[in-house]
């Protein structure tokens, strides 16, 4: 699996998404002030999540400036550094080309398009327990015909919340309140929706409690939905969508992290090829993430059950990779495999099975996002080699079938593919993966990405053809 380089270990175990790390001013004893005062604060890195960067190491003077800092840092306290105001600011340009959207059986099969993200925010600290962060999105898709509410939203509010930072207990308890995004694991099933062009927002609520190895965390959402009709249009309904989360997490160490959660998710007027109606489904995950001489692996199942209108849910879901590094052979090859499965519906109408994909990021199988989380088996074996710390190149290929022929292949996130269901054939298809990822600078990164999926029966049969795509991204963050 390619992943982004703005992708961090943090982020893959879930705590970059979904944790405010608030640094507090530390206790110095003599030996060490002394150790202090001969080493240079470094400047934090542009983060995934900007609102965890802490920008009070501009208070040294003795860290390198750069242009513009004094909007990077803006002391509003004469004794306190951890008061402060900042500014930034993100761009991403990606030009895709795409020749066969939903594997080509839609209009305007082929397109030459750019996505254009950009972002802007502020980010008040007081006293190292407050927080009051704002980020503004504008989000255009020159040339592309056949926008999707993930393509463009030309002007909104992207996160706006607060954040109250407080010792108890011999833990951090931190209570978050307002317009924000988060995600879990490797964002198989709740993520920001970093793939597309718009990424996902919540209005929630949110508390998280932490103490040595253990973290808890509960949260209450309405998922923003975009509508870009206008700006600042962008909105919640309990009416539409509700999401909330009980998590609990536990670091046997450093390397092996496993967390597992019950969460509730409703949905109204949902259309399945098998079922509609108002959707509820309740949630039960488990994850397992670890490292250990050059082996890492990460493991994930999700069951749910509820109700589709009148009929009961019962879905499922299985992901997994691992891999291993060579680090002592040049450019470190990483041998990996990756397999991934999730249940379709028989359309037996005793219980509905067709697996929801929830808040899926845009990019887990491949940035061409040609299938989605949904009645599938996927089995996709890579190598990643690193000629340089700075560079990365993955190479894969990848098998995939219906779990279910009874249900519909789905593309990104549970669409179906029109005229699949119930069509004879498993085997949807395959595809070949390259990837390049750049980091260029501390602040820019390039990737480079092209997909050949070749289809099976079941979407021949539907009048699909094979497809191509080929994605090239920078980014820069301030």
């Amino acid at each position: 699996m390619a992943v982004p380089s703005v992708f961090n270990s943090s982020m893959r175990r879930g705590c970059a998404a979904a944790v405010l790390c608030l640094i507090a001013a530390p206790q110095l004893s003599r030996a060490d002030d002394q150790s202090a005062q001969t080493s240079t604060p470094q400047r934090p890195a542009i983060m995934f999540n900007r609102w965890q960067e802490d920008w009070s190491v501009l208070a040294d003077p003795r860290v390198p400036r750069q242009p513009f800092d004094e909007f990077k840092y803006i002391p509003l306290s004469g004794v306190d550094p951890y008061t402060y105001l900042s500014f930034g600011a993100d761009t991403r340009e990606r030009f895709e080309s795409n020749d066969a959207a939903n594997f080509g059986t839609g209009p305007n099969r082929s397109q030459n398009y750019v996505l254009s993200r950009n972002e802007f925010h502020a980010d008040l600290r007081i006293a190292n327990q407050v927080q009051a962060f704002v980020q503004f999105q504008a989000d255009y898709a020159p040339w592309k015909t056949m926008l999707t509410p993930v393509d463009r939203d030309r002007l909104d509010l992207e996160q706006g919340f607060v954040v109250l930072t407080e010792p108890v207990g011999g833990g951090t308890l931190k209570l978050r309140a307002g317009r924000q995004q988060f995600a879990f694991d490797l964002q198989r099933f709740v993520s920001v929706r970093d793939g597309p062009n718009v990424r996902q927002s919540y209005d929630a609520g949110w508390a998280d409690y932490e103490n040595g190895p253990w973290r808890f965390i509960t949260f209450y959402s309405l998922p923003v939905q975009v509508r870009d009709n206008t700006i600042f249009d962008d909105y919640s309904s309990v009416t539409k969508q509700t999401f909330g989360m009980a998590r609990a997490e536990y670091k046997f160490s450093e390397p092996l992290f496993v967390a597992g959660y019950y969460a509730n998710f409703t949905q109204a007027n949902v259309q399945f090829p098998n079922a509609s109606g108002d959707e509820r489904r309740d949630i039960f995950d488990v994850h397992l993430n670890g490292n250990a001489h050059h082996f890492d692996f990460d493991f994930e199942v999700m069951n749910q059950t509820g109700r589709i209108g009148i009929e009961p849910i019962e879905a499922w879901a299985v992901g997994s990779l691992a891999g291993y590094t060579f680090a002592d052979l040049n450019w470190s090859p990483r041998v990996g495999i990756q397999f991934d499965a999730a249940s379709g519906d028989g359309n037996t109408k005793r219980t509905f099975s067709t697996f929801n994909p929830l808040f899926p990021n845009g990019y887990y199988f491949a940035l061409a996002g040609y299938t989605g989380y949904a009645n599938i088996i996927h089995v996709k074996p890579s190598l990643t080699l690193s000629p340089t710390s700075s560079l990365k190149i993955t190479l894969a290929a990848a098998a995939q079938w219906r779990q279910n022929t009874a249900d519909a292949v789905y593309t990104q996130p549970d669409v179906p593919v029109s005229n699949t269901a119930g069509r004879p054939g498993a085997y949807t298809g395959s595809y070949g993966q390259l990837r390049l990822d750049w980091t260029i600078d501390r602040a820019t990164s390039f990737a480079v990405e092209a997909v050949h999926f070749a289809i099976g029966d079941a979407l021949r049969n539907a009048g699909a053809h094979d497809s191509n795509y080929l994605g090239v991204e920078i980014k820069r963050g301030w």
